[in-house]
């Protein structure tokens, strides 16, 4: 192997990441997620977080498909046409808005560890159910999975959530 196949290894490993943890805090079972529509798989099949900072990034290369008026919820499309939904907390659509701070728009492309959205996890304790987020996959296969790590995470981790 000569130094340039070196490069080129480093650039398809850097290319495909996988699914990268979102933030710094907990990874969780969805059965975790203190509201039957997420913990019952209703929506999909996912993972939860419970971040420690607010800073939320794209777990996976894509587009993004919505950022919802309220600003809970924002929803990518990877480029393997995977709908990804990130719903911050719970119940935090009465919040109007109120306690997230939105850093992309719809159409936007982002890779993975881009930043998405700021949420103030102390207001969101303050005034919603939780401060649990659940990450859904909202498209997948009947015939997949989704395999987590769970427990203490830093953001952009790999390797912790997977898709079998």
């Amino acid at each position: 192997m000569g130094i340039f196949d070196f490069f080129k290894k480093k650039k398809e490993e850097e290319k495909d990441k996988g699914i990268l943890s979102l933030t710094n805090g907990e990874l969780l079972e969805l059965k975790d997620v203190p509201d039957e529509v997420f913990s019952q798989k209703m929506m999909g099949d996912g993972f939860a977080i419970k971040s420690t900072d607010g800073v939320i990034l794209s777990p996976v290369d894509g587009t993004v498909q919505m950022v919802f008026e309220t600003k809970h919820a924002i929803g990518l499309m990877t480029k393997d046409n995977i709908e990804v939904l990130i719903h911050l907390g719970i119940d935090t659509v009465k919040l109007k808005g109120e306690g997230f701070e939105v850093f992309v728009n719809p159409g936007d492309e982002v890779v993975a560890g881009q930043k998405l959205i700021k949420m103030d996890v102390d207001f969101i304790k303050a005034n919603a159910k939780s401060d649990i987020s659940p990450v859904l996959f909202t498209n997948l296969d009947p015939s997949k999975s989704v395999k987590v790590v769970t427990g203490k995470v830093s953001a952009k981790e790999a390797s912790r959530i997977e898709i079998i």
